[in-house]
């Protein structure tokens, strides 16, 4: 067994280490506060090949896998969460799709852009009483000539109302099959279709940087070959591109934990009590104890999961178990954090007060901690 990264992932991973370090820490704080979406860096992004780690390269992706697209995400969200998180949705649920079941002149009006980050992909599934019962959505899509027409609400979308975004691939009911159950399909909605418009951005406990909106189809027009995949197959098509968005929102989840270790190690360092530092004192650094040792459980199941799905081989079950436990031990390790730095992990203007803000969705995002234990539990019991 070798646990060391491969020296071509090391090096990816030092420089997206130093980009972050110059171009996304130093601001992360003013974007939260100020709610604004830094278009700009997903084109520096873009420079240094990560928009389409997931793509293949005749696509104008680089096809680096999910142990890179891993390694990269423990940097990026090392530094922003907000950032990270826009570019997880960008290149899984967003891209995905598109690569595995669109159709070529699909990939070339639509995946390129986005492989090349010249434009920023969202995906519409979560609607405003269909989350975590993906079969439960509403939104319809009806046969016209030439076409479909999609009525309907999407809700906390994320990446659809930015300056750069290029549409949104939306999931959509079409009808009813001979056996009673409702069929699927998935559409790609270029931004300025008419009949779909979007609501202001949302305001949320975290992730303050990220555009996430209400999106809404009234008789939204699309030619049929707006269609993505097959008729009726579209919840499958979605469903089997959602393991690699667990792993994605995992290391997420892993990237977060590091940045609260982080800084609880240097203000424990820093910080002076009773003539000591915080470190000192057992209570204070048996937390980051914790935190370093569940950090290190949550990267094995991380890259684990990440390194089947590079092989080829089933990984829905670890998918599961890595997002269930990193989102669970990132939100332990924030609220640890905050703990050892006392008032001062209390106050906005401290960086982990950002992090423990932006934990909590971790743990519903891309399927809950609930709906990912049930995942497993099939897998044993099954």
């Amino acid at each position: 067994m070798n646990f060391d990264l491969p020296p071509e992932i090391v090096d990816l991973q030092r420089t997206v280490r130093d980009f972050a370090a110059k171009e996304i820490a130093p601001n992360a704080a003013r974007w939260s506060e100020d709610e604004h979406f830094p278009s700009p860096v997903f084109g520096r992004l873009a420079d240094l090949g990560l928009m389409g780690m997931l793509v293949p390269e005749e696509y104008g992706g680089t096809d680096a896998g999910m142990v890179a697209y891993v390694a990269v995400m423990e940097e990026l969200g090392a530094a922003d969460q907000s950032v990270a998180a826009a570019w997880n949705a960008h290149s899984t649920i967003a891209s995905l799709p598109l690569a595995a079941f669109g159709a070529p002149e699909q990939k070339e009006r639509w995946l390129r852009p986005l492989a090349s980050g010249e434009r920023l992909g969202a995906f519409g599934l979560t609607e405003p009483s269909a989350g975590s019962d993906a079969a439960g959505i509403t939104t319809r899509a009806e046969r016209r000539d030439g076409g479909w027409v999609i009525n309907g609400t999407k809700m906390f979308i994320s990446n659809a109302g930015t300056d750069i975004s290029l549409g949104v691939t939306v999931l959509a009911v079409t009808g009813t099959g001979g056996n009673g159950r409702k069929r699927y399909a998935t559409f790609f909605v270029p931004e300025g279709t008419a009949g779909y418009t979007k609501g202001n951005r949302l305001k949320k406990l975290g992730w303050h940087a990220l555009d996430t909106r209400e999106l809404v189809f009234t008789d939204c027009f699309v030619p049929d070959d707006h269609l993505v995949g097959e008729e009726g197959n579209g919840l499958r098509q979605f469903l089997s591109v959602l393991e690699k968005g667990r792993i994605s929102v995992a290391a997420l989840g892993l990237s977060l934990t590091a940045a609260a270790l982080r800084l609880g190690v240097r203000h424990a360092r820093t910080r002076h009590q009773f003539g000591r530092p915080l470190s000192d004192f057992q209570a204070v650094a048996h937390k980051l104890a914790d935190i370093a040792t569940e950090y290190e459980a949550a990267r094995g199941l991380v890259y684990k999961a990440a390194w089947l799905a590079d092989q080829g081989r089933p990984h829905s079950t670890e998918a599961a178990m890595a997002k269930l436990y990193a989102s669970e031990v990132a939100n332990r390790a924030a609220s640890q954090s905050v703990q050892v730095h006392g008032g001062y992990g209390y106050i906005r203007e401290s960086d982990i007060s950002r992090f423990y803000a932006d934990a909590k969705i971790l743990e519903i995002g891309e399927g809950t901690s609930e709906v990912q234990r049930n995942v497993i539990a099939r897998a044993l019991t099954r």
